[in-house]
């Protein structure tokens, strides 16, 4: 029998964990999580961080949880949902000042059936939007910010997520040429398939790698602009 491998061994974990989604099934497979969740995620943050910083060398790549890795533990206080685990491996690549999740970086996802990689800013902070939309209100920023968003989407692989809104916020211009910029609540490309199979053949590493450095011109914008 082949030896599993990441992301494999991670998602066969994830499987079996969303199928006994409860505390005393992941304490008695503790070993489990440290082996084929968490050292397969710091390895990977370290080998994926080092490829990006190749192109975005201020990112942030910090091989620990509430860090690059996201908890597994879900805070349920609030929520109808009362399982207590998240059953997907997510990691980020953050570049700038603030708060990690407040700033623009390389989102990494996997779950079973489903893998997920993003660049950009899932959502605004109130200040962040308003700076967003006077930014784009300038000709020039919003044309560049067009452009960028036309070069991704010459893949048509890719996507571009975030436009929320129905209408043009007030104290802006309906009929100024990017308009369509404004509908934004956060502004990102993504990339997403509903299988890992071909990372039977494919490396992940390289995959994920080309695909950030192909929307990194999205991520540097909002970095150099928001």
């Amino acid at each position: 029998m082949k030896t599993l491998t990441f992301p494999f061994i991670t998602e066969k974990y994830l499987s079996d964990l969303s199928k006994n989604n409860n505390r005393e099934w992941f304490l008695k497979n503790r070993e489990r999580f440290d082996l084929e969740f968490l050292q397969q995620a710091v390895q990977f943050v370290i080998d994926l961080g080092e490829r990006i910083q190749s192109f975005a060398p201020n990112t942030m790549a910090i091989p620990k949880i509430d860090k690059s890795i996201f908890r597994l533990h879900r805070d349920v206080r609030f929520r109808k949902n009362k399982s207590p685990y998240k059953t997907n491996l997510g990691l980020y690549f953050w570049e700038g000042k603030g708060k990690r999740m407040e700033c623009s970086g390389f989102y990494f996802h996997i779950e079973p059936n489903n893998f997920f990689l993003g660049a950009g800013m899932y959502v605004f902070t109130p200040q962040q939007l308003k700076k967003y939309r006077d930014t784009v209100y300038n000709k020039v920023k919003a044309k560049e910010l067009s452009g960028i968003i036309s070069t991704v989407l010459k893949n048509k692989k890719y996507l571009i997520g975030g436009k929320t809104f129905k209408k043009t916020p007030r104290g802006y211009d309906s009929d100024y040429p990017y308009a369509d910029l404004f509908l934004h609540s956060g502004v990102y490309s993504y990339y997403e398939i509903d299988s890992l199979n071909m990372f039977h053949k494919k490396d992940i590493v390289e995959f994920s790698y080309n695909v950030f450095r192909e929307m990194n011109p999205l991520h540097q914008w909002l970095v150099k602009n928001i």
